[in-house]
């Protein structure tokens, strides 16, 4: 591996390389990896249990087709990375088996669904001498690396309290013939859904200390076997207090995904329904400027995700492996945002 420059760097991300690629699991999200390894690399297999969405995926993109991780990588032992798509109780599994092969990789969110289990896939990152990537892809958002860059240069000074809210709507076709609701594979709305958001409340405002939580489900009894409305309050490691209010009842549409922050010198509130627009700023003797317009939201037929930036997950990918970059996600960022997730869900249990 050799260092090279910030400029050489940024030319690296708009080069195509040499790596190969495969995808385990062919689901929607599947089609949006298998989109962006394209503009950096070879997508060389994929492997789906479902027969049908390996074979279609495989054909869409000149790749060979398998119906087990065990058998793919048995038979391409020159994959580069492995990206893994499938539901989040798996990914524990399927990353592990990944990186003893002697594969990068590269886990779609949430990392996995138990702490237990992301500290088993960083001993076996490490044991393999391999990189693992955890796609956070809303940290790319303009106007939250906006934020994130005038926290990082203090001008906002020090936080007082912060204000998460997650306002979606998924009804009960979403769920149907799914993985998705189940706990096993699923985990809990925190997981699926949300999981950006609390990624993005830890980048920002950092470790959680302490928290109480209330949760229920309201309008998806014998639909999912978890909640679907929570509230929280949070108080961090630094001193800092917040409140996670998150709902998948917005009647009909996703209403909004939202950070506030009340700090020292200022307030600002990224907005929209995926955290995408700067909708409040007032910082004392400071002006955001020049945010660039974002990628659209991912488009899944029925509902729309989070913002689509796998773009820029794939070319840090590139950048590390190939140019000496720096990883925009660690693995030990994806753990944090695991336990901070379970640390919700304990305090629910209690209450």
């Amino acid at each position: 591996m050799f260092v090279v420059n910030k400029k050489q760097s940024l030319k690296l991300w708009f080069m195509k390389s040499n790596l190969s690629f495969a995808i385990v699991g062919c689901g929607r999200i599947a089609q949006r990896h298998a989109e962006q390894i394209s503009n950096v690399g070879r997508l060389v297999a994929v492997c789906d249990i479902v027969e049908e969405k390996s074979n279609a995926l495989a054909l869409a993109h000149h790749a060979k087709a398998y119906t087990s991780i065990e058998q793919l990588l048995a038979n391409e032992p020159a994959i580069d990375v492995v990206a893994i798509c499938t539901p989040n109780g798996l990914h524990a599994q399927h990353t592990i088996l990944a990186l003893q092969a002697g594969c990068h990789v590269v886990c779609e969110k949430p990392m996995a669904i138990h702490t237990v289990d992301c500290a088993a896939m960083i001993a076996a990152a490490d044991s393999a001498k391999k990189h693992l990537f955890v796609v956070k892809q809303n940290r790319f958002n303009p106007p939250v690396l906006a934020v994130k860059d005038a926290l990082d240069k203090n001008v906002l000074g020090k936080i007082h309290s912060i204000q998460l809210n997650c306002f979606w709507n998924r009804d009960a076709d979403y769920y149907s013939n799914s993985w998705k609701g189940s706990m096993q594979l699923d985990g809990g709305t925190l997981f699926t859904q949300f999981s950006h958001f609390i990624d993005l409340m830890y980048w920002m405002v950092g470790d959680v200390k302490a928290v109480q939580a209330i949760t229920a489900n309201y309008a998806h009894e014998h639909i999912i076997e978890f909640e679907d409305t929570g509230v929280a309050t949070v108080e961090f490691v630094n001193g800092a207090i917040g409140s996670i209010n998150y709902t998948v009842n917005s009647h009909a549409k996703n209403m909004e995904g939202s950070i506030t922050l009340f700090a020292e010198k200022g307030t600002v509130k990224i907005g929209g329904q995926y955290l995408n627009i700067l909708e409040y700023a007032a910082v004392k003797d400071f002006s955001f400027s020049d945010i660039p317009a974002g990628n659209v939201a991912n488009n899944y037929g029925t509902y729309t995700g989070s913002m689509s930036n796998h773009d820029k997950v794939y070319q840090n990918v590139q950048d590390v492996l190939t140019g000496g970059g720096v990883m925009k996600t660690s693995m030990q960022d994806g753990l944090k945002t695991v336990e901070i997730i379970e640390k919700i869900y304990q305090s629910a249990k209690q209450s």
